[in-house]
């Protein structure tokens, strides 16, 4: 059985430096999430948006909102790496955000537009990168020092691994 909260596994990042087509790998990943999200919630119902992928799970709509949250939240961390001195960086409880009315009350287009434009920039930013740019650090008080590279790695796997959840559904449910 697949695992349904981890349809892809759960996060396993390299403790070494990624070499450069691994790094154009992962962006490859990062530029194609908002096309994927868009064609994971395509004709979706009303219902069907707010549909939880698993028992205490979050919904589509929820999910496409988080996406539009979270890489909002890590672009400004990685601009953050990009200019200062290994920065102190704030953590949100992601939980509290996907039950506020910006995302229980408003469309998924909001969000996709979001990620459209930000993947745009986030996408150009990371490609004029080179490894000492990859190399710089935040310090992330409930993780510690981490760097671009990890930051590169985990929102290519947090993409993919909502839109899994995402596609899981539509494929159980037959949608």
């Amino acid at each position: 059985m697949t695992d349904l909260q981890f349809p892809i596994g759960r996060f396993a990042p390299s403790a070494e430096p990624l070499p450069s087509d691994a790094r154009e790998a992962l962006v490859a990943r990062i530029a194609a999430i908002p096309s994927r999200v868009r064609a994971a919630v395509v004709g979706l119902t009303e219902d069907q948006m707010d549909t939880a992928y698993r028992e205490g799970g979050w919904s589509p709509r929820q999910i496409a909102h988080h996406l539009a949250d979270s890489h909002m939240n890590a672009f400004v961390r990685i601009k953050l790496a990009l200019t200062e001195d290994n920065p102190t960086i704030k953590p949100y409880d992601q939980e509290r955000w996907a039950v506020q009315a910006d995302v229980t009350d408003v469309p998924v287009d909001l969000s996709l537009a979001i990620l459209e434009g930000l993947h745009g920039r986030w996408v150009r930013l990371l490609r004029s990168l080179d490894g000492a740019g990859f190399a710089r650090t935040v310090y992330h008080p409930e993780h510690g020092e981490v760097s671009v590279d990890f930051f590169l790695q985990l929102y290519a796997w947090h993409g993919d691994h909502h839109v899994s959840q995402i596609e899981g559904l539509r494929a159980r449910e037959g949608w």
